[in-house]
């Protein structure tokens, strides 16, 4: 019976694959090719099962992450579109809830909508904000607009209707005028994306399935057709953005569900060394090629949210991007990879990113044509990186190139030498990234002190140490396999499910028969989805509620009991929204109601048991010895001063070997910086553990 499972997330910049098969692990990256990302996944493919010596007909299932769907939506390049919404209300989407992420901004720019105006038809129809019918559908008006969506060539439809997530009814009956006229253009109805109230982020959301929809489905499709044309006949899961698996019907269904998929996977993988080490709370540090990933995890458990932005006006800026509600781990992605370009902005500040030089043509040390400074150039200038080692040696570096694009772009418009330039550049990355991590905590209530930071991604192990010392963090860990982390975070995930139905209730006039009839029902969506996929395995499952105290804007995520409640349990949680609103900001308010907007079953497989050894990889092959492979010149970002620094290969570093910085410890996929001031430690598992020394 076929045994080997093989993960493939696809990146910014690289693509990388994570395939483990006898209790052993081989990892590989390759550069994405963006034109045609199937191209870079077959390629790797075939890397990885001719490096592993398993064959196409070993593989029992084959796991997958891609930012396909998200670029779609930034570069706007999705299924023409049109959204049927209720009389009334075509202007939603453009309109939103008219807040200014710059509200000083007299030019501000906002988000164009997924869909214009002319493609916005609206239908007369009408229910009230508990599922009454006060209009009824009139399906010929349906069918009048069929000549206007094929003059228009519309590929896909979004629908949504006024409080269709109480009775979605009317939805569903425009669905089944719409398959009898248009049977191949797929139909998205907001009832079924994001069943929640509030109409700007519900029809954005649906929008975007629509957007994404035929582009999505042809993709996946193509990819499980050319998985089985090179003898690869194994189910093929989807990485979901809340940290679930699901199946490729499920996410052709709802492809924006796979918006978040890679970086979910990352904070799948630490959560999973997290737990393996016995470590309570953690810093998730994921730094790729394109962008840098940062996750708070307690308790073995990722934070989830249930929105976020895409495709911001204002690149990483909060509010200027269109909001999806579906359900998320949260954590805040900003543009710090080794892809990231270094400039030197209008203030004379070095600046770096959001911009991306991407797999094509990368930084300028890739020699392929790119003249931009990227991070990973600066890096290879300040003496980092082995220039014929890089990428597994897959990929050499040109450091003349480096140097050429550093000194025109950076150094010569502030007058400083080009490592000079490089080191801020190195510098103000790293303060990008620390800063998110400040305000990422600051914003979810909670503090870095007595927290383990776990680096990995290509570029995580290189900054994790200075990243650290800014934030106050005092333990790094690097895991085996750190330089595909997200890929081995895919074959960790369990296959899971995750709804979310609104269902407005007061504490005061709780209807406790209502609410269990509602989470029996979510429980059953749930159950029925990750039963394609489970085969059977045990499952388990979490309730929650999303309160706010009367008169609030935001709520706040309350856990409940995952069996049927009781008039007992009211109370109960009404005291457990008092505490959790207290450990937010800082006290309750006594005397007002609470009211619950929303409410979310999670369903998933039973995770397997991460204490014990991991699964054995290649790095993970231990040889005792501690003799350095090399000296190199590096620059410490510190001080500024040039030393040499003992380099090691990771392969032959054995449990209980202890490095004193500064030094390198260096392995295919990534490379791990000791710096001056830290002292490294292979544990029993074959991680790296950094200890920052006390002053």
């Amino acid at each position: 019976m076929p045994s080997a499972r093989l993960a493939v997330d696809i990146g910014g910049t690289f693509t990388d694959l994570a395939l483990e098969h006898d209790g052993r692990r081989s990892t590989i990256k390759v550069l994405t090719t963006p034109a045609a990302p199937e191209q870079g996944v077959m390629a790797g493919v075939r890397d990885i099962l001719h490096a592993s010596d398993v064959v196409a007909a070993d593989i029992g299932i084959v796991i997958h992450g891609t930012t396909l769907a998200t670029n779609a939506v930034i570069e706007r390049k999705g299924a023409r579109t049109a959204l049927l919404t209720t009389q009334g209300f075509r202007d939603v989407i453009a309109m939103g809830n008219e807040s200014r992420y710059d509200q000083y901004d007299l030019n501000i720019v906002l988000p164009e909508p997924l869909v214009p105006r002319h493609l916005r038809l609206p239908l007369p129809e009408r229910m009230d904000n508990e599922g009454n019918v006060l209009l009824p559908l009139d399906s010929d008006a349906v069918r009048a607009l069929i000549p206007t969506l094929r003059r228009q060539q519309v590929e896909s439809i979004a629908v949504g209707l006024l409080h269709a997530f109480v009775n979605p009814a009317h939805e569903r009956r425009v669905r089944d005028v719409l398959a009898e006229e248009l049977p191949d253009v797929p139909v998205s109805l907001s009832s079924e994306v994001s069943p929640e109230m509030r109409e700007w982020e519900r029809f954005s959301t649906t929008v975007a399935n629509a957007y994404v929809q035929p582009l999505m489905s042809r993709y996946l499709r193509e990819l499980a057709d050319g998985l089985r044309d090179m003898g690869i006949a194994a189910p093929v899961f989807l990485m979901l953005s809340g940290g679930g698996l699901t199946t490729i019907d499920t996410a052709c269904r709802f492809p924006i569900r796979l918006a978040e998929s890679g970086p979910a996977g990352g904070a799948i993988f630490s959560a999973t060394i997290a737990r393996q080490c016995g470590i309570a709370n953690v810093l998730s540090f994921d730094m790729g090629g394109t962008t840098a990933k940062i996750c708070l995890i307690d308790d073995g458990k990722p934070q989830t949210a249930r929105a976020f932005e895409i495709a911001r006006v204002g690149r990483f800026r909060k509010g200027s991007g269109l909001p999806l509600r579906i359900p998320v781990i949260e954590m805040v992605e900003i543009g710090a990879g080794g892809g990231s370009i270094a400039h030197v902005d209008v203030m004379g500040r070095i600046a770096v990113g959001p911009e991306s030089a991407g797999a094509d043509p990368g930084p300028a040390c890739y020699g392929r044509g790119g003249t931009e400074p990227a991070v990973t150039d600066a890096n290879l200038v300040l003496g980092r990186y082995d220039p014929a080692r890089f990428a597994g040696g897959t990929l050499r570096l040109h450091e003349t190139a480096a140097h050429d694009a550093l000194a025109a772009r950076v150094g010569s418009r502030l007058g400083l030498p080009t490592e000079m330039a490089a080191l801020g550049v190195i510098e103000m990355v790293d303060e990008n990234m620390a800063n998110a991590a400040r305000v990422h905590a600051i914003e979810s209530g909670k503090t870095y002190e007595g927290r383990t930071l776990i680096a990995f991604g290509g570029g995580g192990p290189v900054h994790a140490c200075r990243v650290a010392e800014k934030v106050g963090i005092r333990h790094v860990l690097v895991p085996s396999g750190a330089g595909v982390g997200s890929a081995i975070g895919f074959l960790r995930a369990p296959v899971g499910y995750e709804v979310v139905r609104s269902l407005y209730q007061r504490f005061s006039t709780f209807d406790v028969v209502a609410v269990n009839t509602l989470l029996a029902d979510m429980e059953a969506e749930a159950l029925e989805v990750v039963a394609q996929g489970s085969f059977g395995a045990p499952v388990t499952q979490s309730r929650i509620a999303y309160m706010r105290y009367v008169g609030q804007g935001h709520e706040i995520p309350v856990p409940l009991p995952s069996r049927p409640l009781g008039e007992e349990d009211v109370p109960l949680i009404r005291a457990a929204y008092d505490a959790e609103y207290t450990r937010f900001y800082d006290r309750p308010v006594p005397g007002s109601d609470v009211e619950i907007m929303s409410y979310a079953v999670l369903v998933a497989t039973v995770s397997e048991d991460d204490s014990g050894t991991p699964v054995a990889g290649d790095d993970a092959v231990f040889v005792p010895d501690t003799t350095p492979v090399r000296t190199q010149l590096v620059r410490d970002t510190t001080t500024g001063e040039v030393a040499p620094w003992s380099a090691y290969d990771r392969a032959t570093l054995a449990p209980g070997v202890h490095i004193a910085g500064p030094a390198i410890i260096a392995e295919d996929e990534t490379s791990t910086l000791v710096c001056q001031g830290w002292n490294a430690t292979v544990n029993g598992l074959g991680y790296i553990e950094l200890t920052r020394e006390t002053t």
